[in-house]
């Protein structure tokens, strides 16, 4: 993709993310008082993220996993809008890009069903916890805490709900197709249980939610100045 359609794109989802996010705080969130700022800034994270988990070059799969499993990096986004802006702000991120993404969909919606739960498990609580210790040790609190609790959400949702919802709305998909997937990968993984649990989303999710962490506070680093004066701004 060349860099000027690139930025094109963007620039058109700021536009279609800002109503999206209006609409949904009114909808939603009525009592909430947004600035058009709020919105606006909201809206620029909500494009970038919704970049990262479209673009295929954003995305990609690892050897060691099964193919149905893709790592894509576009709840960093959600986590600087929610430093930066609070809670709120990073599940409207979420959320848009996740709309956005659904007439897209190849999974039947089941994909983007796991990816909403996992990232507001995932960023919401790390935003929580920021908002209430707001320096880089409650960034890290934050983002450790989030990360367990993404963890047992991803690890057993997945395991419990999700594959089911795969076998039940793809014709000619099973259970047992699924696990000769996995087996090709690793042998040693005798069920869909326990085994695929432990051998299989377990060490995916931990390996995917490092690299998202890593650039992260890589980035916090790097802007928590520009976080410092956000939230002096507000007071």
């Amino acid at each position: 993709m060349e860099t000027f359609d690139l930025v094109r794109i963007v620039i058109f989802f700021i536009f279609i993310v800002g109503f999206l996010a209006k609409f949904v705080t009114k909808m939603f969130f009525p009592d909430n008082k947004m600035s058009a700022k709020f919105i606006a800034r909201t809206a620029v994270f909500a494009s970038i993220a919704i970049i990262l988990y479209i673009v295929p070059f954003f995305k990609f799969t690892l050897p060691i996993f099964p193919s149905f499993l893709e790592i894509h990096l576009d709840e960093i986004p959600a986590f600087m809008a929610g430093f930066a802006y609070g809670p709120l702000s990073a599940f409207l991120v979420i959320f848009i890009k996740t709309i956005v993404k659904l007439p897209m969909t190849s999974t039947a919606g089941v994909g983007e069903l796991c990816d909403i739960v996992y990232s507001v498990a995932f960023v919401v609580p790390a935003a929580i916890i920021y908002k209430r210790k707001h320096n880089f040790k409650g960034a890290l609190i934050g983002l450790g805490v989030a990360t367990l609790i993404q963890l047992v959400v991803s690890s057993f949702t997945t395991t419990y709900i999700m594959l089911d919802l795969y076998v039940l709305l793809y014709p000619g998909l099973t259970r047992d197709i699924i696990l000769r997937m996995c087996q090709a990968i690793n042998p040693a993984i005798k069920n869909l249980g326990m085994d695929f649990l432990l051998m299989v989303v377990l060490p995916f999710n931990l390996l995917k939610d490092a690299i998202v962490l890593v650039v992260t506070i890589v980035l916090y680093k790097r802007l928590r100045l520009l976080f410092k004066k956000i939230e002096a701004q507000k007071n």
